[in-house]
């Protein structure tokens, strides 16, 4: 996990900074990079490294390389302990940061949906490597969002291809369940399932787990009711050793 979210980091850096770097003769030899975090919270050991990561690599650039094409790479941090209004209010307060802000990695699906809206008007980009906004990958309709390394909808279809490879390509009458966190984030591939469902003919069975998920008893109970053929656990944070004891 922690190498994924450094390899997610490392991308984001990039994807941030080209655009700046690329007009530094007529900007100040530097550019600014805002770092949305949650060290704190329901999901500070997801937030943690991944907030490291982004760090060191920014660092790394600006010792190793001198920067990016002469600029060197500013930044500063904003906690917002994975609360979606918190971290609004850290895009609004970082967004005219120094040389104005590059780019956003919020680390939040419920701050990707809360903030794609005011990244239009202010034109900056909005990067979720990995995560956010599945819909974004239309970028006719979200030109400032960038869903790099694939979204949600790409996770779910993997995990749908690897059940249809187990069952030789046919999926009728099958069960499958979907225990997920009960957020923005674990919402976001239940339609991309519904329609697969529905075009491959087996059932799809919803069950959320409410935040932060330490609590799931019931949901297991009903799973061993109704036995599922398959079960996509789509969790975070605390949720997931809990779903896994």
């Amino acid at each position: 996990m922690k190498f994924r979210m450094q390899c997610a980091a490392a991308a984001m850096a990039v994807a941030s900074i080209v655009g700046g770097a690329s007009i530094a003769q007529a900007q100040p030899a530097e550019q600014f990079v805002p770092l949305l975090v949650y060290r704190t919270g329901q999901f500070a050991p997801l937030g943690i490294p991944w907030a490291d990561g982004k760090q060191d690599y920014l660092k790394l650039v600006n010792a190793r390389d001198g920067g990016v094409n002469g600029v060197k790479l500013t930044f500063e941090e904003c906690e917002f302990a994975y609360d979606a209004a918190k971290g609004v209010e850290c895009y609004e307060r970082l967004k005219a940061k120094g040389t104005g802000a590059s780019g956003f990695d919020t680390q939040s699906t419920g701050v990707t949906f809360a903030v794609s809206d005011k990244a239009i008007v202010d034109k900056i980009p909005v990067e979720t490597p990995g995560y956010g906004l599945s819909q974004s990958a239309d970028g006719t309709v979200f030109e400032w969002n960038f869903p790099l390394l694939g979204t949600y909808w790409t996770a779910a279809d993997v995990m749908m291809q690897d059940i249809a490879k187990k069952e030789k390509g046919n999926l009728k009458g099958k069960k499958i369940a979907l225990v997920y966190h009960d957020s923005p984030y674990g919402k976001e591939p239940i339609a991309l399932l519904q329609k697969r469902a529905a075009a491959q003919g087996f059932e799809l069975a919803l069950f959320p787990v409410t935040p932060p998920g330490v609590e799931q008893k019931s949901v297991w109970l009903q799973i061993r009711q109704q036995k599922p053929d398959y079960v996509l656990f789509w969790s975070a944070g605390v949720m997931t050793p809990a779903g896994i004891r």
